[in-house]
């Protein structure tokens, strides 16, 4: 299935009809504020295992991450101190992916991991596909490639009405806040940290 949003005017019958999709384990192609992703469910095991097959990644061997669609969804899932916490507030929405303390409360496809990567984008419809699922979804970036590459591959493909699915778009910083007194730049992003 293929979807067009307006970002300012979300079609609230098509977002549940999305959010469903999720909700019994589909992967779907959707836009961030960086590049298009591919999203599940971050709290469905067998979401999470499709996805990571459908992205080539090994979960044990790398750092998941789950955008949210608030800092008190993210706390739920991610341990925030007040010092990360003050850093995030000032930065998100924004593209930047946050490297956290992981909680107790992301499944067991995260357990044994100590970090989580936690994205808040400036992106309606991300935030309302989070919003609206009442949980995070695990994201992983699609980089340059076509959404539409995907489209044997996913439940859904969701776009931006109005904006070429292939225009050109950029990563997000990757910042480290496991100490958050000491944040660290791991990948430079569109716009600086604000600390």
């Amino acid at each position: 299935m293929e979807y067009s949003f307006h970002p300012e005017n979300i079609n609230l019958k098509q977002l549940g009809e999305v959010t469903e999709c999720l909700r019994c384990g589909g992967v779907i192609v959707y836009p961030t504020d960086t590049h298009y992703a591919l999203g599940c469910d971050a709290l469905n095991v067998s979401a999470i295992a499709a996805l990571c097959k459908l992205k080539g990644i090994n979960p044990e061997r790398q750092t998941l991450s789950i955008v949210c669609a608030s800092l008190s969804q993210a706390s739920v899932y991610a341990r925030i101190d007040n010092r990360a916490f003050a850093i995030m507030r000032a930065n998100l929405p924004g593209p930047f992916t946050f490297i956290l303390p992981a909680a107790p409360a992301l499944p067991k496809a995260f357990k044994g991991r100590r970090q989580v990567g936690v994205r808040i984008p400036s992106a309606p419809i991300a935030l309302a596909l989070a919003e609206d699922l009442g949980g995070p979804l695990l994201s992983g970036s699609i980089g340059d490639s076509d959404p539409y590459a995907y489209e044997h591959a996913v439940s859904a493909i969701v776009t931006e009405a109005g904006v070429d699915a292939d225009e050109a778009r950029c990563s997000s910083a990757i910042v480290d806040l496991t100490d958050s007194s000491d944040p660290v730049i791991v990948r430079p992003g569109p716009v600086d940290l604000l600390v």
